[in-house]
């Protein structure tokens, strides 16, 4: 195709779709409603997708990405468009497109961006001059995911704003040591355990209470995993317990 034509605007939308089967679309939307229902029934919380609370959609994560191309059985390959590697300075940056392919044929494509000054990169605990290959797989992720939300037609069930945060809150590239164990958890964290309640306060300072904190920014990293975890399955217990009512 040449780049340097100009294209040149429709002067009638309605002549566009005067030649669509409106039948066949009609079909076709079915078919992507029935496939995003299917989609989010099987993907899991906390693996698949994460929940954010202040988003809008569920975040859309690597492990359901690969889930939804298995399904449509699509394979992905990759193609480094940009890369800037100061090791002088301490700078990375890779700029990544994903293709999708069925067989040999090219259904889409998606790109990902990622950059060591990005803030997530920005720890202390963080050395700059070992960031270079995270920096490029989080761009690969990036653009896998941008390409997997577009096929599968899934911008309106899920988001990638949010694909790279760490649901635990601990920075990339970071060991917890024992020191560590005894900080308090981030802010992220604290959202964790609130989404993991289906948004139930009180289940979650009843729970909290139970290892002698008060408030949830006061957590140990030492007990977190123990509270996430029962509250997550009394969480359950109560969607369970509850009957649906009739409409």
């Amino acid at each position: 195709m040449d780049s340097t034509r100009e294209l040149q605007p429709v002067n009638n939308a309605l002549s566009i779709i005067d030649n669509v089967d409106i039948q066949q679309v009609a079909g076709t939307m079915q078919k992507i409603a029935r496939f995003q229902a299917v989609i989010q029934k099987t993907l899991k919380q906390n693996h698949d997708f994460g929940v954010i609370p202040g988003s809008r959609k569920p975040t859309l994560l690597k492990p359901g990405a690969e889930k939804i191309l298995m399904l449509m059985g699509l394979t992905s390959e990759y193609e480094l468009l940009e890369k800037v590697q100061d090791y002088e300075n301490g700078f990375f940056a890779f700029t990544v497109r994903c293709r999708l392919l069925k067989g040999d044929q090219l259904i889409t494509e998606g790109l990902g961006h990622c950059n060591s000054r990005e803030k997530k990169y920005q720890s202390d605990k963080v050395d700059p001059y070992t960031i270079a290959n995270t920096c490029l797989k989080m761009a690969k992720k990036r653009a896998q995911i941008d390409a997997t939300l577009t096929v599968a037609s899934l911008s309106e069930v899920f988001t990638q704003d949010l694909e790279d945060m760490d649901l635990n809150g601990d920075a990339v590239g970071t060991q917890r040591t024992t020191f560590d164990d005894e900080r308090t958890i981030s802010k992220a964290q604290a959202k964790r355990l609130f989404a993991l309640s289906n948004g139930d306060a009180e289940l979650c300072k009843r729970i909290i209470l139970k290892y002698g904190y008060t408030k949830s920014e006061d957590i140990k990293r030492i007990d977190y995993d123990k509270i996430a975890k029962e509250i997550e399955e009394e969480a359950k217990k109560v969607f369970e317990g509850t009957p649906f009512e009739d409409k």
